[in-house]
């Protein structure tokens, strides 16, 4: 079937899905210092979107007409409730709808969804008929990781090939080695090959442990993979998808001008409806790389609201020589 992810221009880029990271406001941070091909949203669960907390739950869901191409992701428990979400999710305009079986969270696994899926492959499948039904012409994709408690790559992968889903992003770890060891793009490039040999119509996306574009150019020759799916490593630069400006090149005062624009965006955005703290684990983004960075940002972790930080920013950045903190 004909989706966006077949227009894109190969190999592509794409910001992961990441709880209490990527909403609206980060999606937009991140795409005005580089934009990424593909933009996902947090975990969205489709149980909440049918229960008196939905109020809370769709605040993942919000974004703006920039952000296109734009996929949601989601999670349940329940077949029923995915149809019912999918549904929404067309009318709400994403261009894409891409179901989690891969989060290895304790608490989530223990439920039976997310990468509890790969040992139950009947409901799997029933969540995934589910909700191409509900998503009728927009595309709906899948993002797992190799295994549960062992590599099952020709299996699962195979399995959800059989699907015929349009994008399959894999994490090359399996559910519990969570972060613990390195990603495996050998397991990776065998899934493409698997791709390539019986459902040559399936996007391949490779995720894990990338940490820049070159690295994720790399990634790509060696296993050729349609597209690159970066999560962590935009922490560490936030201009990571920029081709000809990454964090290297970008000045300490650049950098503190972009933390200001993220936390009054913040604020501007969700005004009462979420809590400043949250702000805080983004600071890294920011302020590294210079002798005194860790400082600096025990500095800010201890005040006690934007308007503080937002002080400190500008005092800094008036400091005549604020060029030479890099």
């Amino acid at each position: 079937m004909k989706s966006f992810w077949t227009e894109l221009k190969r190999p592509f880029f794409v910001l992961a899905p990441m709880e209490d990271v990527t909403d609206t406001v980060f999606r937009r941070i991140v795409t005005s210092c580089g934009r990424p091909d593909v933009l996902f949203t947090e975990f969205t669960s489709v149980d909440g979107l049918f229960s008196v907390g939905f109020s809370y739950v769709a605040k993942r869901l919000k974004y703006t007409e920039d952000e296109h191409p734009l996929v949601a992701q989601i999670w349940g428990t329940k077949p029923e409730n995915y149809l019912r979400a999918a549904k929404m999710l067309v009318e709400m305009g994403f261009d894409g709808i891409d179901i989690n079986m891969g989060c290895p969270v304790k608490d989530v696994v223990k439920l039976g969804v997310c990468s509890a899926l790969i040992d139950n492959k009947p409901l799997a499948k029933e969540i995934i008929e589910a909700t191409k039904e509900g998503a009728g012409k927009i595309p709906v994709s899948v993002k797992t990781r190799l295994g549960f408690k062992a590599l099952q790559t020709e299996e699962w992968i195979g399995f959800l090939l059989d699907q015929k889903i349009a994008a399959l992003t894999i994490h090359g770890r399996i559910a519990k080695d969570q972060s613990k060891v390195p990603a495996n793009w050998t397991e990776i490039a065998k899934a493409v090959v698997l791709r390539n040999e019986h459902k040559p119509e399936t996007i391949i996306i490779g995720n894990g442990d990338v940490v820049s574009r070159q690295d994720a150019l790399l990634k790509v020759d060696e296993t050729e993979v349609d597209g690159v799916m970066i999560g962590r490593g935009i922490f560490h630069d936030p201009w990571l998808f920029n081709p000809t400006h990454h964090g290297e090149s970008v000045t300490f005062p650049e950098k503190l001008a972009k933390m200001k624009e993220h936390i009054q965006l913040f604020e501007l955005t969700w005004g009462k409806d979420k809590h400043y703290p949250i702000l805080k684990k983004f600071f890294k983004c920011y302020i590294s790389n210079i002798s005194n960075a860790s400082e600096l940002r025990s500095e800010l972790i201890v005040l006690n609201d934007s308007s503080e930080v937002v002080k400190k920013i500008d005092l800094l950045l008036g400091q005549t020589d604020a060029a030479n903190l890099q």
